[in-house]
């Protein structure tokens, strides 16, 4: 599938992965119209997510770029939702926007109900009901699950074949009935249907309520970092233009029938290679370091596991590499590198 001359439907498009991936799409295909839906909330700082989408209306400005509208919303609004759908018509849709992260789920837990379910519920509907009266309809739903549904599971690296049945959070919970959601819809309704497990995804313009994001503001003012379970921890942490890539690939390309003519598929997106949570610290202060963000390494202090939390994350990617010849290939250095050349433009810079 090309995506010239297509309506694409992004939402979350002011979120991290969702703008990286609108850019993408923006400046590699001049022809193509990218709908982006957000509802730019106040769960981290609005001013990233404001720079994200500024950015995009600056990139779809140039001439040799395809076409990026904008609407703000919820996707708790079905009446909205489903008018996005009737004005635009989407070929494919990517489904990025959700409540993210674990610890907040066990403070803030309606967030995750109202976003992940809800809002899911209505996209999936608004792709059933895009096929009324004969119309072409959706071709293609691509949404983020993550590695958060594997859970507590022992056996690595994660296959996508692996149980999923033990959720220790209710982010973990949520991303799984979506899962679940979508292959029943693409059963009932015969719309082909992907979910992308992302890995720990870190880069430029990333969210800040993210680990390495924290430890950077931390360490820039001197305080002490928290390590959980003293730093025994193993995270598959993967660049964003690999999450990117990768999920482009997918897009393109809808699933194959399974036993049950069912075209649903859910593939791993990681780098396939866990990293100490220490290394990830020494790393990260080693590229803050070069860049002059800091001038020595900060202090650390050692905590138990918090709930909510994994011990490893690793990522079999064999499916991904077997049915698009890809995968992730950015080393944790490369990555941190460009994060902390961005972080000193976009904060010391100003």
């Amino acid at each position: 599938m090309n995506f010239n001359n297509k309506a694409i439907l992004v939402t979350g498009s002011a979120g991290f992965i969702g703008f990286h991936l609108s850019k993408k799409l923006i400046q590699e295909y001049p022809s193509v119209t990218v709908i982006g839906f957000d509802s730019v909330n106040t769960y981290y700082d609005v001013r990233l997510k404001e720079e994200r989408l500024r950015l995009l209306e600056e990139t779809s400005k140039r001439p040799e770029t395809g076409t990026f509208h904008f609407i703000k919303g919820n996707l708790a609004d079905k009446a909205l939702v489903d008018s996005v759908f009737s004005k635009y018509q989407p070929e494919i849709v990517v489904n990025l926007a959700a409540q993210a992260g674990v610890r907040y789920s066990i403070t803030n837990p309606e967030a995750y109900i109202e976003s992940n379910i809800i809002g899911f519920f209505n996209i999936l509907e608004a792709c059933r009901h895009s096929c009324d009266n004969g119309a072409l309809g959706v071709k293609h739903l691509v949404y983020a699950s993550s590695s958060s549904v594997y859970g507590g599971n022992k056996k690595v690296p994660y296959s996508t074949e692996d149980k999923t049945d033990h959720p220790v959070s209710l982010y973990a919970a949520t991303k799984k009935s979506d899962e679940l959601l979508a292959y029943s819809y693409s059963k009932l309704y015969q719309i082909p249907m992907t979910g992308l497990r992302f890995f720990t995804v870190y880069g430029p313009l990333g969210r800040p309520d993210m680990a390495y994001f924290g430890f950077t503001n931390h360490l820039v003012k001197g305080e002490t970092i928290q390590i959980f379970n003293y730093g025994d921890m193993y995270r598959d942490f993967t660049y964003i233009d690999d999450i990117v890539e990768g999920t482009s690939h997918v897009m393109a390309q809808i699933p194959k029938e399974d036993e049950n003519k069912v075209r649903h598929k859910v593939y791993n997106i990681g780098n396939n290679s866990p990293e100490s949570l220490l290394d990830f610290v020494e790393t990260l202060e080693n590229c803050l370091i070069a860049e002059g963000i800091i001038t020595q390494k900060g202090k650390r202090e050692l905590l138990p596991m918090q709930p909510g939390d994994v011990y490893q994350t690793y990522a079999d990617v064999r499916e991904l590499e077997k049915d698009f010849g890809f995968r992730p290939k950015t080393s944790l250095k490369e990555g941190l590198s460009r994060y902390a050349q961005w972080y000193k433009s976009f904060y010391q810079s100003k």
